[in-house]
């Protein structure tokens, strides 16, 4: 609702309400200095509005960053109003900085402008990811899909020599048993053969031809079984060994698997795929980026394009005048300081010249004692008097 004038006469009797000095405390203004001062009132509503904003967007944004890294609502959404106070903090800092004096100065509006496009930046990389999370989630899907493939294509460039060479010795072995087995079937046709009448000699029965076939063929039996009893157990640890190979590459693949996510940098790095293979996308981006931008570079942008007005020379005025009264009042209790011990000198002054005064004649009356015994008492010498007349009576210089 817009603010009714009031004459001014009836300025004192203006009570903001709580929601008002709320954005006033957030523009960092002054509620005393400001309450008289009508046009600013609004002026710092509009730089608390811009602060609010900023301060809400931060939280948003933080909590979404923390949601992508933390299981527990409880913990993220804390750790996100955590973030948002300190950036309120920082935004509340570098509005404060900006003054009537140094609106115009580029240096400290450089610094400010830097420090506030760096949190932007970032801030507005967990705002880009929520805005855009359908498309993020698909190419996330297809960038751990081709970190798969990756992952399987170095296990078996790892292990392809050692299965090369197991698989290499394996075949040589059956190849060496295929062609003796091969052997000992031609010598049990050419036996059959020769006993049916329907091979070698034509004759049927068992004659000599035949049994010396039988010999042969059960000679390259035997010896074919005995080759195969022991290049068998050879041929099944082969197979057992590219086994446990195929079962390590899986448990590492399974391991692996275990690792990727959707976290944070999974998704910036999906991000830039999208816009490295995406035109359309890439202006839609950098413009979004630069609106985000903007909103934390709000507050900044506000107090610095907003003229200044009465509120600006009353925080001058006020500034200055505390300065000298703090001043003034320095220089007074230094006044009342040295005062004090002036008159605390001159006091002790009349108090030591009393305390000498009043002990004068018992010291003369002490120091005729010291004497007349002296005088009585022949063994004691004169030097003797005098350091017990100094021990006893004469004063010690202070320190």
């Amino acid at each position: 609702m817009m603010e009714r004038n009031v004459s001014l006469s009836q300025r004192e009797s203006y009570e903001p309400s709580q929601f008002t000095e709320f954005l006033w405390w957030l523009s960092t203004a002054e509620k005393e200095l400001l309450t008289d001062s009508v046009v600013d009132r609004n002026r710092y509503r509009i730089v608390g509005m811009t602060v609010l904003a900023t301060w809400l967007f931060a939280t948003f944004t933080w909590t979404y960053f923390f949601s992508t890294m933390v299981s527990s609502p409880v913990i993220y959404i804390l750790l996100g109003i955590f973030m948002g106070f300190v950036i309120l903090s920082i935004d509340r800092a570098l509005i404060k900085g900006i003054t009537k004096l140094n609106k115009k100065k580029l240096a400290p509006l450089l610094f400010r402008g830097l420090m506030a496009l760096t949190i932007g930046t970032f801030m507005a990389q967990p705002a880009v990811l929520y805005m855009f999370d359908k498309e993020i989630k698909l190419q996330t899907s297809l960038d751990n899909e081709k970190r798969k493939q990756t992952k399987r294509s170095e296990l078996d460039s790892l292990y392809k020599n050692q299965k090369a060479t197991l698989l290499l010795n394996k075949e040589n072995l059956k190849k060496e048993l295929s062609a003796d087995y091969v052997a000992v079937e031609a010598a049990r046709a050419n036996y059959l053969s020769e006993t049916d009448g329907s091979g070698g000699t034509g004759k049927v029965g068992i004659k000599d031809i035949a049994i010396a076939k039988r010999n042969e063929y059960q000679k390259l039996d035997a010896a074919y079984q005995q080759k195969l009893a022991t290049m068998q157990p050879v041929i099944d640890s082969t197979d057992r060994t590219i086994s446990g190979i195929e079962a390590t590459i899986k448990a590492e693949e399974q391991v692996f698997l275990s690792y990727l996510n959707d976290g944070f940098l999974t998704r910036i790095e999906a991000l830039s795929h999208l816009l490295q293979n995406n035109n359309a996308l890439q202006f839609r981006y950098y413009l979004l980026v630069f609106i985000l931008m903007l909103i934390e570079l709000m507050p900044v942008i506000a107090k610095t394009l907003l003229p200044s007005g009465s509120y600006d020379e009353k925080v001058l005025l006020r500034e200055t005048l505390e300065i000298d009264m703090a001043r003034s009042n320095i220089i007074k209790e230094q006044e009342l300081k040295e005062l004090y011990n002036q008159l605390a000198l001159n006091h002790d002054k009349e108090a030591m010249t009393s305390f000498f005064n009043l002990t004068k004649e018992d010291r003369n009356e002490k120091m005729m004692a010291f004497s007349k015994k002296w005088k009585d008492d022949q063994h004691q010498s004169f030097d003797g008097l005098w350091k017990k007349m100094k021990k006893e009576i004469f004063t010690k210089q202070e320190n």
